[in-house]
Formats: structure tokens, sequence, C-alpha cells
């Protein structure tokens, strides 16, 4: 980067956003407001799809508007960048355009969806370390060492001036009153170009910048008035992990940035959730930062008939990562509450609180989840999963558990419950005799696992039940019960009266491996 002798001014910023050449290569994304989330917050949500780009990001604003500008000298040794991700492809697609030479280099933990895309616009792809910062430094070697020219990600007022383009485009697609406008911060680069158009055209305009909770460098840099290094990054939002900002990308957010707030993944997972529900498309964790922001602002500071843009920066989302996205997003948005109850180890005690369950006091929810093992001759430990309404439910819950003699912990909250212990009830018992083991294929419908319980002789024990709800319109569950030999005749009539699809699994040797005595 060429540092200015003097530091840019929004009025310098603005006539170099005015000037900025994006739309060879970038189209004026929509402005679209997002109906279902903005009847909920009951304030105004304005999306501006920079997912729709070519690359699906906003990247190739920044990157084209730097490399337009270079000399045909330049132009002609090439241009060299460091990216795992949308600054890769916008250099790879802006280089295609203008005709030269673009190398990329990437770390090797790259995901090969990632290298394919810059691969398929033209881009050389060098591979070297495994992080960002090894790939960077690699990459600045190569610049020298080829006479190629470095297009910086965020730090680079050209790249910043081609981001601003969006606040430009922004404030002439909505003409109306605007509060407040959240944008998603890795470097700077994009809340740079935004926040110097905003302050110099409309200043009344908030300008808050968005951070994942463990990637957040500009909150700590402009909290200590001086840039600071994060010794480690979050990857969640890989299109934000970045540990150190830029020093002009620090200056001007300092500056012009009127508030910081930091975001959980279980947030950005249910702000996914909230933009596919508006528009049928899937933004990558970046893109959803600025979302999850005004949920959460809204929460904070209680408004009402505002309006808010929410720039969605980015739907460059590994296939791998939806999965994962689901299960969160219904905990993000305390649409499922999460629990361990403990119930005694006798006969009937598992109907018992299963009609507590569909007892509870509010609207009428859903198990998601029931995990449970036997491992004590007195007590039974269950994992349980609740839908949910409202925030705060799951107290309430936690509490009503408590007053019918069960003991309760609210797990709601607990990364270990969330991320693994769902995933590890199981194992063998010594307790488990006579078990047999069958999946099973229930409706989702209210009462069919109390059709289950209803039909069971009370003398057959359920020694292991895993469910958890998929989103389907059937849920697979795996049940152990202990039958005694004697009772085999009497327990393939109750399969047959059941009438649910089956197959047992007594004699699988995963079965026998994990899970038998």
């Amino acid at each position: 980067m060429s540092t200015p002798s003097a530091p840019l001014s929004p009025a310098d910023y603005l006539k170099k956003i005015l000037t900025a050449r994006v739309y060879d290569v970038a189209v004026e994304s929509a402005l679209e407001p997002a109906q279902a989330l903005s009847a909920r917050l009951g304030n105004t949500v304005l999306l501006k799809r920079e997912d729709q780009q070519e690359v699906f990001s906003f990247k190739l604003r920044g990157a084209y508007n730097k490399m337009a500008q270079l000399s045909p000298e330049q132009l002609a040794k090439g241009v060299i960048c460091a990216s795992a991700g949308n600054h890769a492809q916008g250099v790879a697609l802006s280089a295609r355009k203008l005709g030269t030479r673009a190398v990329i280099v990437m770390p090797v933990t790259t995901p090969q969806l990632k290298i394919d895309a810059v691969r398929a616009f033209g881009g050389e792809v060098q591979l070297h370390g495994d992080s960002y910062s090894d790939a960077y430094g690699y990459a600045l070697e190569q610049q020298k060492l080829h006479g190629l020219t470095f297009v910086h990600p965020f730090d680079d007022p050209d790249v910043i001036a081609g981001q601003g383009t969006i606040a430009m485009e922004i404030l002439r697609q909505h003409q109306g009153p605007l509060d407040a406008v959240f944008v998603a911060i890795g470097g700077g680069g994009l809340i740079s170009g935004v926040a110097n158009y905003i302050k110099a055209v409309r200043p009344e305009i908030k300008v808050i910048g968005v951070q994942m909770n463990d990637s957040d460098a500009m909150m700590r840099s402009v909290a200590a008035r001086e840039r600071v290094t994060l010794p480690d990054v979050g990857l969640f939002s890989d299109g934000t992990a970045v540990k150190l900002v830029g020093e002009e990308t620090f200056r001007i957010s300092r500056e012009l940035v009127d508030e910081f707030i930091t975001v959980d993944t279980d947030a950005v997972c249910a702000g996914i959730k909230d933009v596919f529900v508006d528009t049928r498309s899937i933004v990558e964790p970046a893109g959803a930062l600025a979302v999850a922001a005004i949920k959460q602002y809204v929460e904070a500071h209680g408004t009402r008939g505002q309006t808010y843009a929410a720039i969605l920066c980015g739907a460059n989302m590994n296939f791998d990562r939806l999965r994962f996205v689901a299960e969160r997003a219904e905990v993000g948005e305390e649409r499922e509450a999460l629990f361990a109850v403990t119930i005694p180890e006798e006969r009937g005690s598992f109907r018992r609180f299963c009609e507590l369950v569909g007892q509870l006091p509010g609207a009428s929810r859903s198990v998601t989840e029931f995990n449970y093992r036997i491992s004590d001759a007195k007590e039974a430990h269950v994992f349980v999963g609740l839908t949910t309404q409202t925030r705060g439910e799951s107290k309430t819950i936690t509490e009503t558990f408590l007053a019918h003699g069960y003991g309760a912990i609210d797990l709601t909250h607990d990364e270990l419950a969330k991320e693994h212990i769902r995933h590890l009830v199981g194992g063998r018992s010594g307790l488990a005799h006579d078990e047999r083991l069958l999946r099973f294929v229930f409706p989702e419908r209210p009462g069919a696992l109390l059709k289950f319980l209803s039909l069971m002789r009370p003398t057959w024990n359920i020694s292991l039940f895993h469910y958890r709800n998929q989103g389907a319109d059937y849920g697979r569950i795996l049940v152990g019960l202990q039958v005694p030999a004697a009772d085999h005749g009497a327990f393939e009539e109750f399969l047959r009266t059941l009438d649910y699809p089956f197959v047992e699994e007594t004699a699988n040797p995963v079965y026998r491996l994990f899970l038998q005595a």
C-alpha cells in the first residue's frame, strides 16, 4: 500500500468513491426489505444483496477499482494477492476482465471449492503455508521477485473506495429515513468505504461495525487506540477472521464508526436462517453478521419503527457447513432449549416425564431431541431438547421440572453440551440385560411417542433412547428395550400392533462393539 502524505478525509474519499471504476465487473445489487424479519422486530430491515455479485461477494468492487487504475506497464507484469476466499475470486475475475496475469497465494488448508472457483476465473493458484499470514508473507516475497503489483484485500485507499460504492447505492436506492447501516468487519475495508461515504453525505446515519466475538481485532484496536494483533481467531466466519486490521482502515474506523457490536456463532447461524426465510438464499457466516447484529441491537435498545440496512457481504458457503448451521440456528434464536433431566430409574417414569413435557406452561411445544442410556439402578439422566417461542423460556421450563421433583440443568447456552455431549449419550451398560435394539420410523406428530409407550408392556424397560428431529415429516428413533426371552412372542405382537416401520439391530456388529456390555 502507498500511504498518502496526509490522511484522506471523508470528502477526499467521497470523490474517489464517486469516480470509482467498479461497474465493469460489479452490478448495482438490490436493496430489499426483509418482510418477515421486519415484522418480527417491529423495525424495517433492508438487505443489501452483495451476495448476488458474480463472485458472490462485494470483494470484486475494491479489487477491480484498484487494478483498473494500474499503469499499462504494471498490468503487463501482472498482480498478486494473498487470500483464502472472496478477495481471491475478485482479483481473479478482475484480472480476466483487464487481460492481466493474477497470481493468487492461498493457504494449503483452503477448501477445494474455493481453489476451483479462483482457477475458473483464470487465477494462478499457489498454495503456501497453513494460514493467511503464511500466504501473505510468501505473496510479498513473490511480488518483489517477479515485479508483480500486490492487491491488498482491505488496506488500500482504492480498494476502500471501491467498497464504498455500496453505501452510494444504498443512499440512492433508499430515499426515506435510514437510522443505521450495519457492516461486517474483517480487515476493515468494507466499513471504511461505507463510513466515509455516509459521513460525507448523510452524517446523521449511524454506521455500526459488527465482528465475531472470537475475531474482534478492530473493536479491540479502537478500544486500545492502537492496532492490536489477536493471538488467534475463530474460523466459523472465515470471511472476517483477521488477526490484525489495516493501518488505514483502523484510522478510519476509529474516527467514523459510531458503534461496534460482537455476535456469537449461534446468533450468526440464526441470522443465516433469517436471511433464508426472507430471500430463499443462503449467505455465508460473514454475510449474516449484520443481520445478527440488528436483532441484538433491537433487543438491547428496544427500538420500534426505525429503519436499518444490513449488508449481506457474501454467500460463499461451504455446503458441508449447512448441517452445523441448521443445528445451531434454533438455539441461536432461542427457539430450542436443551436440558439435562434426572428421573427415577423405575417402570413408567419415562412415560410420566413425557406426559409432563406435554403439559408444560406456554405454547404447544415439541420434543426436538431425547437421548438416554441406562447407567444407574436408581436414577436416569436424560438429555432433552424442546421447542420454545420466546427468549428466556428455558429458565421457566427448568423451574417446572424442579417443581415436579426432577433434577434439571439448563444446557441451552452450554457449549460442551451443544457441541459434543448430545452426540455422546450412550455407551455400554452392565444393567442392560435382555436388551433388544430397534430402529423405528415415527410419524412427526403429537402423540406418536405416547402411543409407543402406552402399547408397551409395563415389564419392558427402556434401556436406550435416541431421537433428534431432523426437520422431516418422520423421525428416526433408536430404542433399546429389555425384553425377557419368555416375552418374545408378545413383543412381536406389540411390533405388529404398533405398525411403525422398524429394523431390529440387536445382531448388528456396531451395536455389539459400542453399546452392548
